[in-house]
């Protein structure tokens, strides 16, 4: 007689044992990648990637190249449409307009919008940035997931349903369908947090509708709060992280999803929630939540922050794998293709220590700038480095939110309200110019096997 299953989430002994196969059987040498000189995870032993596509949108410089081919490590840089990063916030830092938008239109056409096309741009936003019809109440207050991520990535698959051409993969329609996304984003995220917080945590639902002449970053601010309230130098923080998080190069993890999966040919929606499902990996877009878990067991451990040695020490054993997680990580140093200096953290180092003296926190700052310089020491110490090891954007960004009074659930999803700007350019590229479906070649190294007839076995 056949049982059944009472609970969802049970991991029975029949599943543990099947799982001792798995293991046995699918373990594979790592020394094979080296004999067929597999770049896995497609970089080189020395950390260069491999070069896979073609791209306008975005270009990371992590240092140069001499007349003998020798690579120097530099000063990193991050260019958009080729235009600097910091000066496009420089830039608007100068104006007095927000620069999300601006960064936006620059992504998704190639070129700087002018006062009147940013205008029509963010009208459009604002036209776009409504639900369907009960969307809130059926979808989002329904079954809601303890992880946001997978929150987002519902509410992106169920828009497909309401979607008349959801299917329509012509550039006008991928178009719409990009800027509406990029418009729905934030309440898709903040709404799922509020009622996340409602039915799992006992507080009171709310929901504030965002303000159509409010920018992107003012609005998470104002829907997020329940009195509505923000700081000026809030919304420009915000704002100028949303802008460091929209797009990184076509080669991070989220954004070659976004291009695997648009050679296929499918729908917006899919593709989306694909890059969702990436950017929520611990060693993607959830990094920034681990660099937060670090320091709070950082503050348990060493409660006097001014002594350098004991913090010394704490990060050695967390290189050592004796403290935190035990993985030997330093969570928020080192970067796959930044060498000496990553331009987000840099920028994003200038705006905490601008918080937190408006906030009255600076002693926090001195902590994390120290940390830094000692996790980077350490790490060149113990390490085998083959380029400079510095703080990565992740190590400044949670602080950031924290400090912006964000909740911890909400990190990823803020980064992907971001990205989706710089997914969005990388979907439309990739369908302009539309090629062969990407499809990467795998080396199988088993041996051949003798079928065996069932009663034999």
């Amino acid at each position: 007689m056949f049982k059944t299953n009472p609970s969802y989430s049970d991991v029975t002994p029949e599943i543990l044992e099947l799982t001792d196969l798995c293991y046995k059987n699918s373990n594979i040498d790592p020394s094979l990648y080296e004999k067929y000189d597999v770049k896995r995870g497609l970089r080189d032993l020395s950390g260069k990637g491999v070069v896979t596509g073609l791209t306008e949108i975005s270009e990371i410089q992590s240092g140069t190249v001499d007349e003998a081919g020798n690579y120097i490590p530099g000063k990193g840089k991050l260019y958009y449409r080729g235009i600097d990063v910091e000066d496009i916030i420089n830039g608007s830092i100068e104006s007095g307009h927000f620069c999300y938008e601006e960064t936006a239109y620059l992504l998704l056409f190639g070129e700087l919008p002018t006062r009147k096309q940013l205008k029509e741009f963010t009208d459009m936003l604002a036209y776009y940035r409504t639900l369907p019809t009960n969307f809130v109440r059926d979808i989002i207050l329904k079954a809601p997931s303890g992880n946001m991520m997978n929150t987002l990535a519902r509410s992106v698959l169920t828009l497909y349903a309401y979607d008349e051409r959801a299917d329509d993969i012509s550039i006008p329609n991928v178009l719409r369908q990009c800027i509406q996304l990029i418009a729905l984003f934030p309440c898709l995220s903040v709404y799922g947090y509020q009622a996340y917080i409602h039915y799992h945590g006992g507080k009171s639902l709310i929901i504030h509708t965002p303000k159509p002449e409010l920018s992107t970053a003012e609005n998470i601010l104002r829907m997020l709060r329940p009195d509505k309230k923000y700081t000026p130098l809030e919304a420009r923080i915000l704002d100028v992280a949303l802008v460091l998080h929209a797009e990184h190069g076509g080669g991070n993890n989220s954004t070659f999803t976004t291009h695997v999966v648009s050679s296929s040919g499918t729908d917006t929606y899919s593709a989306v929630a694909a890059s969702l499902g990436s950017l929520k990996g611990p060693k993607h877009g959830g990094a920034n939540i681990k660099v937060m878990q670090m320091f709070d067991d950082l503050k348990r451990c060493v409660p006097d922050w001014s002594d350098e040695d004991a913090l010394r020490k704490y990060l050695t054993d967390i290189l050592d794998k004796k403290a935190f997680d035990r993985s030997g990580l330093i969570y928020g140093m080192g970067h796959a293709v930044y060498s000496l200096s990553d331009p987000r953290a840099e920028i994003l180092k200038k705006l905490v220590k601008s918080l937190c003296e408006e906030k009255g926190l600076m002693e926090e700052y001195k902590l994390y700038t120290t940390v830094e310089r000692l996790a980077a020491e350490l790490i060149a110490e113990k390490r085998r480095i083959y380029k400079g090891v510095s703080a990565n954007v992740d190590f400044y960004s949670g602080l950031v939110y924290s400090l912006l009074g964000l909740p911890v659930e909400l990190y990823t999803p803020i980064f992907a309200v971001a990205r989706i700007a710089g997914w969005s350019a990388h979907r439309i590229e990739e369908l302009i110019n539309a090629g062969k479906i990407i499809r990467p070649a795998y080396i199988s190294v088993k041996k051949r096997e003798k079928y065996v007839p069932i009663d034999e076995r």
